[in-house]
């Protein structure tokens, strides 16, 4: 079960994905979430700096390059604050999934390669609920970076680390950010106890590993049937888009 910071066991089940940049996480959390809805239970998504409350700040300071690494920090959990209260704890006490792309790891990965406190950074997500499984893509550097690289339009200014002066040229600042990223990522596999998946794995075998991993926290988690999904989160006045249209069916 998912815990609350004071200790307290919540009914549903968060399970999340950290890794860096081209690991292949998100593919196989989207993967994940269509098989736990095929199976008949009620799964609700959520993405890192995607709360309404902060994006139009974070939108101006990334254009304006406004951002210091303290107050991308502070952004970045009051996005996390926000989705906590309005979605994922919420879908936990209605006994749902909660399937998160990227979640306080990426914080503390992000924010130590930017120079902020390692310390300061865990205190200041202790409100965060305890995932049931936190897996980690581990992929080496130069896989990621071909990955990301092919085909891809330039880099944003922040995305390649260029507020951190680590190289003039985008490309190069990118790399040396990612490095700096994945080497906090190693520290916290032991710390966290994060689920480690090989992402040079094919897509087939790294999936079938994250489910023998889930299956076994299952039991108990809010089905479909015999309420819908959308009633049963709806109950818990749920905010969010993935109840767009919640009680729309019975009028159709």
């Amino acid at each position: 079960m998912a815990t609350l910071p004071d200790g307290t066991r919540l009914p549903g089940r968060l399970f999340i994905v950290e890794g860096i940049d081209g690991s292949g996480k998100s593919t196989q959390l989207d993967i994940l979430h269509k098989w736990l809805l095929g199976e008949g239970y009620v799964v609700v998504f959520t993405e890192w700096n995607s709360s309404p409350v902060v994006r139009e700040t974070t939108k101006k300071g990334k254009k304006d390059r406004l951002l210091t690494p303290m107050s991308f920090s502070l952004i970045h959990a009051a996005d996390l604050a926000d989705r906590m209260e309005r979605q994922i704890i919420p879908a936990l006490k209605a006994g749902a999934v909660v399937l998160a792309d990227r979640y306080i790891y990426t914080a503390f990965a992000r924010d130590a390669a930017r120079g902020v406190d390692r310390a300061w950074v865990r205190h200041l997500y202790s409100f965060a609920v305890r995932p049931t499984v936190a897996f980690y893509f581990r992929v080496p550097l130069k896989e990621s970076l071909d990955r990301i690289m092919t085909g891809r339009p330039e880099l944003k200014y922040y995305e390649a680390g260029l507020d951190m002066a680590l190289a003039a040229d985008s490309n190069e600042s990118f790399k040396l950010f990612q490095g700096r990223i994945l080497d906090e990522y190693q520290h916290m596999v032991d710390e966290f106890g994060l689920e480690v998946i090989d992402a040079t794995k094919t897509l087939v075998s790294q999936q079938q590993k994250v489910r023998k991993i889930v299956e076994p926290h299952l039991a108990g988690v809010a089905e479909t049937q015999p309420i819908a999904w959308r009633d049963t989160l709806a109950l818990e006045s749920l905010y969010g888009r993935y109840l767009a249209g919640a009680g729309q069916s019975s009028a159709s």
